[in-house]
């Protein structure tokens, strides 16, 4: 079905034509009919925020399409951008299984399918079925790893360049097809790159000015080229 803002909404965890390819959907059939019988889909527009920190846990989103940043703020308003999540992942696990306060907040930064499922219906169907508190746990684990991943990058960096580096190597991970140029999508600003490396904002613009100086990337509207990978990586090392 056509929705508002673009989507393509997926009615049911059933006629889902990703279910196989993610973690949380793929299901024997008794454990994915009542997943979808849970399951309320619902669309959601660039901006919108899906739950926040502090926030009582009232249950999990199972992220369908689009992309959700997940950050965190100091009480002197500064923001830290955890990670960036991608479809098939459940957003609100760790808060919603531990019955603690969401730990960070959940905003929407293109057209999203979200799927909601209320706290006491998800802890349900995890006695129910001892496979999705597997794939549960696979999925904390991955968050964890990624969490390590994350603050090695950051805490360990030498400079700004460094980690802005470091992120664009990441970003285009998986893009390259060995023809030199590589070529990726760029929906975040400068701003929310500046909170996922722990920088200003002036210091990133400053930063992409240098790398395109250096000629090792290149920027059209939202399209990142890299043009230099060799050279981001020398940034690593200098």
């Amino acid at each position: 079905m056509r929705a508002p803002y673009g989507l393509e909404i997926i009615e049911s965890c059933l006629s889902c034509p990703h279910r196989e390819d993610r973690l949380f959907c793929n299901l024997p059939p008794s454990a994915a009919q009542r997943l979808a019988a849970i399951t309320s889909p619902s669309s959601y527009p660039k901006g919108a925020t899906l739950f926040v920190e502090g926030q009582v846990a009232r249950g999990v989103f199972i992220l369908c399409s689009g992309r959700v940043k997940l950050s965190t703020t100091s009480a002197d308003g500064k923001t830290l951008i955890v990670r960036i999540a991608d479809p098939g992942e459940v957003l609100g696990l760790p808060a919603t299984v531990t019955e603690k306060p969401y730990e960070l907040t959940a905003e929407v930064i293109e057209p999203t399918q979200a799927n909601f499922i209320p706290r006491q219906e998800f802890l349900n169907f995890l006695r129910e079925h001892g496979e999705v508190g597997l794939r549960v746990a696979q999925q904390l684990g991955e968050t964890y790893h990624s969490a390590i991943a994350e603050m090695r990058n950051i805490g360990l960096s030498h400079s700004v360049g460094e980690k802005l580096a470091r992120f664009l190597l990441d970003l285009s991970a998986g893009h390259d097809n060995g023809k030199g140029e590589i070529k990726v999508t760029l929906t975040l600003t400068h701003e929310e790159i500046a909170q996922m490396i722990g920088a200003s904002r002036e210091t990133v613009t400053r930063l992409f000015g240098e790398f395109k100086k250096k000629q090792l990337l290149q920027v059209k509207g939202s399209t990142l080229i890299i043009k230099n990978k060799a050279g981001l990586e020398s940034v690593l090392n200098s």
